[in-house]
């Protein structure tokens, strides 16, 4: 017997396509599969995103507090959210789909542990290829 497809781990080009603005719409706005999804799949794909632009895991870190102190809406309007124009149109697309769903706090508070999520599976693909 096999294992359903759902199942099966995906490479790094099957989570490149993934579409992750998608992702934290409906992450953020519902629970159950959407939001495992959010933080599973989709937080590796944001990392592979931020990874091929150089963005480091400390940058990111940076953002989940900005979100968590001023919102989403606040951050989705800073010119450069990350740094480097590529970086920040990368942050821009992520903090301006989200904020089409997040309207509390406690959004507010579940996109930033998002972004620490993906700075976590940033930092350590980044331990294990052996980058600085």
């Amino acid at each position: 017997m096999s294992t359903p497809d759902r199942f099966r781990p995906k490479t790094d080009d099957e989570l490149r396509r993934l579409d992750v603005p998608v992702l934290l719409r409906y992450g953020l706005a519902f629970g159950g599969h959407h939001r495992a999804a959010l933080f599973g799949d989709g937080a590796v794909a944001a990392a592979l995103e931020a990874d091929a632009l150089g963005v480091l895991p400390r940058s990111l870190s940076f953002l989940a507090e900005v979100v968590r102190s001023g919102g989403t809406r606040y951050a989705a309007e800073l010119p450069e959210p990350l740094p480097g124009p590529d970086a920040a149109r990368l942050a821009h697309a992520w903090l301006t789909s989200a904020a089409t769903t997040v309207t509390t706090v406690d959004g507010d508070r579940l996109l930033a542990s998002w972004l620490k999520a993906v700075a976590e599976v940033l930092g350590l693909r980044r331990t294990v290829r052996g980058a600085p």
